[in-house]
């Protein structure tokens, strides 16, 4: 009975396991074809982490979060989703830097 409570437990902690870490954090999802397309000011951003996903490695992450165009930066605060940014028709960008780091000042003021 013990292994079976231990074994349910370790498939819902593994079930629940988090996608990206605790805190403000910018993911781009973009695709190995678009990596021409890619968020080149995406490290200059403060005050959050940032991580790169590669949609067309692994299919999961489009569906997941409902990526339906690359690159998309989608704004997480402790692993839930406060603003999204899509690409245009040519799959790219037009949000700025500035506007990206406003939203991260936002939520970061907001904690206060």
């Amino acid at each position: 009975m013990k292994k079976l409570i231990l074994l349910l437990l370790i498939i819902t902690t593994t079930c629940l396991a988090q996608d990206f870490p605790d805190g403000l954090v910018v993911v781009e999802f973009n695709a190995s074809f678009n990596k021409s397309n890619e968020v080149q000011w995406l490290p200059k951003l403060t005050d959050c982490e940032v991580e790169r996903v590669d949609i067309a490695a692994d299919s999961r992450w489009a569906n997941e979060y409902k990526i339906v165009v690359v690159p998309t930066l989608v704004v997480f605060n402790n692993n839930e989703e406060t603003k999204r940014f899509q690409a245009n028709i040519m799959m790219t960008m037009e949000v700025t830097r500035r506007e990206v780091q406003n939203s991260i000042d936002e939520i970061t003021m907001e904690a206060f």
